[in-house]
This record gives C-alpha cells, structure tokens and sequence, in this order.
C-alpha cells in the first residue's frame, strides 16, 4: 500500500540508489504510516525502496503462525531488489516512514549510465548476503544472552546517536528477530543492565546507552 504525501513530482535520490543509478536520476517520495505493510512476500517487485527517516522490517510467516524477522532496514537502506520477479518477504513500516521508491526497471535501465553502477549493485547484493550468513550464525549457535548483545552492537553501529540509542523496534520485534521469546530477550536485557554493560534512559527499554562496549563485544565473541 502507498500513501503519498506530497503531489506527483520527482525528487532527486542520494545515497545507494543513486550510486547504483546515478544522482541525475528521479524517484517518487512516499509515507508509510506505523505498522504499514509496503509490500506482501509473493507480490510483483516492481519497486526499489530507500529509507529517508523511519524504520521497515522484512519477515516471513511460518505456517504455525509465528513470524521470523530477517532484517530491520533502517535510514539510508536500500531494500525490495529481488533477484526473482516476486518479493520473497513482507516488509512493515516500523514507525511512520519516509522512503524514496523508483521502479525496478528504472533503476536496471539506469546503471549502464553510471559508471560504478554495478559495482555498487555487487556490493550491495554482497553486503545483504553476509547480513543473511551473519544472522544464520546468530539463529543457530549462539545464547541468548549473546544474541542480545550481537543485537545491541549491530544497532549501535548502524543506527546514528551520540549516546543514547532509540531503538525504533519492539522487544517483540527484536524477539522474532533473534529466534527468542519476549521474555527471555526482557530478561537479558536486565541482565546486562545490572551487570553495568548498558543503562536505560526512561521508563522502557527502547532508549538506551552501551556502557561497556568492550564486554558487550566479549559476549558476541
């Protein structure tokens, strides 16, 4: 579903799109309210998405009804290039969402014009797939605990804050994301706060400060 916000102009693109495309070339802006679906897994591709402010998760539904979460796409990513014609997840809007979308067939017809364009298409497609290895890793042979902190860290490096992170994500999406129950990621959470490795600002769990990124990273070792 796409909900615009503006009238029907071109805005120009900046960051991975337009390393892929070149910054002469146009997309169309759009608002995805909280909780939103961008687009269902088996649709049709046909657009390419980059985040300018906001959040969006990407997730499959098993059959028994739980829901694994295999990305959290954050400002500046770029998400929804398949190498099928079809999206093999679902993506959300996290938060109210600003994105920037240009078709898929624009931005492929746009690369022979830019020199470095499918260098940075290769790196991109890189990047995602060690992100997939990554999180292999993490579902299958670590604990919870150090789950956890492997969260915290990628957070802490990708999301920007001088101190203090505002994790746009639920401790329920962060749950689905690690293969874990609510209560067992609130439960290492409190841990690594008694421990002194990160404190919370406020009343929840969402605003916090890595303390310690040093045992922080032990954990994930």
């Amino acid at each position: 579903m796409l909900v615009r916000v503006n009238t029907a102009h071109r805005h120009p693109i900046d960051g991975h799109l337009a390393a892929v495309a070149g910054d002469r070339a146009f997309c169309s802006a759009f608002r995805y309210r909280r909780g939103t679906e961008i687009f269902g897994e088996g649709e049709d591709a046909e657009y390419v998405y980059q985040i300018n402010s906001g959040a969006v998760r990407t997730y499959k539904l098993l059959p028994d009804g739980r829901r694994q979460i295999n990305a959290f796409h954050l400002p500046g990513d770029m998400f929804g290039f398949e190498n099928n014609e079809t999206h093999r997840f679902t993506a959300e809007a996290i938060v109210e969402t600003d994105v920037r979308i240009m078709t898929r067939s624009n931005l492929l017809g746009a690369m022979p014009n830019q020199a470095t364009g499918p260098q940075h298409l290769i790196g991109f497609v890189t990047q995602n797939l060690q992100h997939a290895e990554n999180h292999m890793l993490l579902l299958g042979r670590k604990t919870s605990l150090e789950k956890v902190a492997a969260f915290l860290l990628e957070m802490d490096d990708r999301l920007a804050h001088p101190t203090v992170m505002d994790l746009p994500m639920t401790r329920r999406d962060i749950a689905d994301y690690l293969g874990l129950t609510l209560e067992t990621v609130s439960r290492a959470l409190s841990i690594l706060r008694d421990d002194q490795v990160l404190r919370f600002d406020g009343t929840t769990q969402r605003r916090l400060e890595v303390l310690d990124r040093d045992r922080l990273s032990k954990l994930d070792a």
